[in-house]
């Protein structure tokens, strides 16, 4: 063991074991407390008039604890089992002070232990902005502070035991046999059986490790990233970066600061997280909980256009949730909204809004072919020709009377009903009659905007992640729950877009009301490896930013396999992926396909493995083992392993859709990626394959 790495690893458990001894004489005192004694108010009145600015706000906050031990809850202690996820320590003046970075503040000076909350303390920016060794000059608020930092490290703290030390130069994990292991500072790119997850900290891939064992997210925010989450309540902020850049990471931490630090501004019961997808909707409200955002509301957009639709018109007809594709395609692209906006914006409306008038008004046009001409038109190619036709038969099948309104004369129920016991319209093209699609209600509401008739409660703070797969419409509605401020956070990547509903930020911005917002790009993939990072571009093609990301760490070389037809790669696969998930029982692996019907395909084939799970619906666990989903169930998540087992020319063809969707596909991966080719490999993969040779 190296002498520094001894030293750095006792320093660590000697300081851990004074915060814990200091935490349990805390908790003592407070269960025996029945009030604040006059003696402790002097006391902490006295050290924090006379302390360092520095020093003086974690002061104040135990006499704000202090004041409410006369029977009012007091602020919670940082929890002694991980009461802290990094250690910072400064000298300044020739005085060495020792700050321990976490989610609630801790001052016991006689003990000489600073617990700081990363969200309040001025303190902590110098954890993010500096590297040990950094000379610093920083404005806190009453001075100006200069020094040097001593000592940067995050640790891991679990069940009161120190676990992992991530230093500058060395890495440090406790064994199962309570030993340490110790690496160089690029010891967690290192592979072998057993050692799967090694990246990603947005919480999937946690497998048989219990939460806490890994380094808080919290305290890996880079500079950049530490800078966005610091952005004024009242600024308006959008976050770009490629995929695993830390978009989400930085919009929830911005929402759990800003409704920590202003609470009566920023209530997290007024707090709103819109994402486009299911599974990044888990993923959001499962990030937020640690960091004590748990309160806010976190939806998909199906899920808040649903609950507002209600708001606004009451009750609904039965909705459509998978309507033909060409007709969601129109419904999102930003042609029709500029369309519709011209044709029916400039009227005004009065009283409340209804929604069987307004689908009256919107019937219109979306039965007009030559109105749809136009739009097909005005989308530039991006939309084809057979849309109006599409769109013209689906609007009318909906508009028709449903069939309860011709058997409303029949008495007798069972002669309403199939010989199967089933409605007789039920799975029939009459079926639609008196119905409304999942993305009329977006329309919808923004007529009702446009008209001045839409009311909704205003949020504290709105965060949109994944964006670019927002439509006008969506914005125009969500732009109503920013009445009075500008508290918004917009999240998104314009190479990850899934659907030709996006019309760029500007026009983003333009449609929330939050036009000049202030724009963070990230420069660093922490998610994937080089080798995956660079396909990844390479597959975008024409598409790719000009800058592109740099990857934060070498990796696995990707997988490449090819087979004449799918039971060869299906064999290959049921065969590599049982040995994957034997000798990494931890990892989480996810076998991405183009499509929900060939995932139910390879779901059967390999519904034998371990942890073996078929999910089209967003519903993912976040456990271990082997997910089976499509392309459009994914945007935001992250697996230790990918496959895309359907790589060929018909499933990701050489187009712009092709391109964007297979980059989302491939960017889910942290450690690793494979891509197994049945067939003709698509185009978008240059080079050839290896011949298939096992794992």
């Amino acid at each position: 063991m190296p002498v520094d790495a001894h030293a750095a690893l006792a320093e660590e458990e000697a300081l851990l074991e004074r915060v814990r001894t200091a935490l349990g004489s805390a908790h003592t005192r407070r269960a025996r407390a029945t009030g604040p004694s006059r003696e402790t108010l002097q006391t902490l009145r006295e050290d924090a008039a006379s302390a360092r600015e520095e020093d003086a706000a974690p002061l104040l906050h135990e006499l704000a604890v202090q004041h409410q031990l006369g029977g009012r809850a007091p602020a919670p202690l940082p929890d002694p089992a991980s009461p802290y996820v990094a250690h910072l320590a400064i000298r300044e003046g020739g005085r060495r002070r020792d700050y321990l970075l976490g989610h609630a503040t801790f001052v016991d000076a006689e003990a000489d232990v600073w617990v700081v909350d990363w969200r309040f303390a001025p303190v902590a920016q110098l954890f993010y902005r500096y590297r040990e060794g950094d000379p610093f000059e920083e404005s806190f608020p009453g001075r100006e502070a200069s020094g040097v930092i001593e000592v940067r490290r995050v640790v891991v703290i679990h069940r009161g035991r120190l676990l992992q030390v991530l230093g500058e130069g060395f890495q440090a994990r406790r064994s199962p046999d309570g030993s340490w292991a110790i690496g160089g500072s690029d010891s967690l790119a290192a592979g072998g059986a057993g050692t799967a997850p090694r990246a990603g900290h947005l919480g999937l891939g946690v497998g048989a490790e219990e939460r806490g064992t890994r380094a808080d997210v919290t305290a890996l925010l880079d500079a950049d990233q530490y800078a966005a989450v610091r952005a004024p309540a009242d600024e308006p902020l959008v976050v770009l970066g490629s995929a695993g850049s830390g978009k989400t990471t930085v919009a929830l931490h911005r929402l759990a600061r800003l409704a920590a630090a202003e609470p009566e501004r920023v209530p997290l019961s007024r707090a709103r997280v819109v994402v486009p997808e299911e599974g990044l909707s888990r993923l959001a409200a499962r990030l937020l909980a640690p960091l004590g955002g748990g309160a806010a509301r976190v939806q998909t957009l199906d899920a808040a256009f649903l609950e507002l639709g209600r708001r606004v018109f009451g009750p609904l007809p039965r909705i459509v949730d998978d309507p033909p594709a060409l007709v969601t395609a129109v419904k999102r692209h930003p042609a029709l909204y500029d369309a519709l906006r011209l044709r029916l914006g400039n009227r005004r409306g009065s009283g409340a809004p209804s929604w069987k008038r307004l689908r009256r008004e919107l019937a219109v046009p979306l039965t007009d072919r030559g109105f749809l001409d136009g739009v097909v038109q005005r989308a530039r190619g991006s939309l084809p020709r057979t849309v109006v036709e599409e769109t013209v038969r689906h609007t009318m099948r909906q508009l028709a009377d449903p069939a309860s309104r011709f058997l409303a004369s029949i008495t007798d129920e069972t002669r309403k009903e199939a010989v199967d016991g089933r409605p007789v319209d039920e799975g029939t093209e009459d079926a639609l009659a008196g119905t409304l699609d999942l993305e009329d209600l977006p329309l919808l509401l923004a007529l009702a905007a446009w008209r001045g008739q839409l009311s909704l409660p205003a949020a504290s703070h709105l965060v949109l992640d994944e964006a670019e797969d927002f439509s006008l419409f969506d914005l125009e509605t969500l732009a109503r729950l920013l009445r009075g401020t500008r508290s918004v956070t917009v999240a998104g990547d314009e190479a990850q877009q899934t659907s030709p509903s996006f019309a760029g930020w500007d026009r983003v911005l333009d449609t929330l009301g939050a036009a000049g917002a202030a724009r963070v790009r990230l420069p660093v993939s922490y998610r994937c490896p080089r080798p995956i990072a660079e396909l990844a571009r390479a597959i975008l093609g024409p598409l790719a930013p000009a800058q592109p990301a740099r990857a934060a760490r070498e990796g696995a070389p990707v997988g490449r396999f090819s087979f004449p037809g799918e039971p060869q790669a299906h064999l290959f696969l049921a065969g590599a992926l049982r040995e994957l998930l034997e000798s990494e029982p931890h990892a989480a692996v996810a076998v991405i396909c183009h499509d929900p019907g060939t995932a139910r395909r390879l779901a059967a084939v390999l519904a034998e493995l371990p942890a073996s799970r078929l999910v089209l619906d967003g519903r993912f666990t976040f456990e271990p083992g082997l997910d089976v989903t499509d392309v459009d169930s994914v945007k935001g998540l992250e697996w230790d392993y990918v496959v895309v087992p359907d790589a060929v020319e018909s499933a990701w063809p050489l187009s712009d859709d092709g391109r964007r969707r297979l980059h989302v596909a491939v960017t889910r991966a942290s450690w690793q990626l494979w891509l197994v080719s049945p067939g003709t490999p698509t185009r978008l993969l240059s080079g050839d394959p290896p011949a298939a040779s096992g794992r």
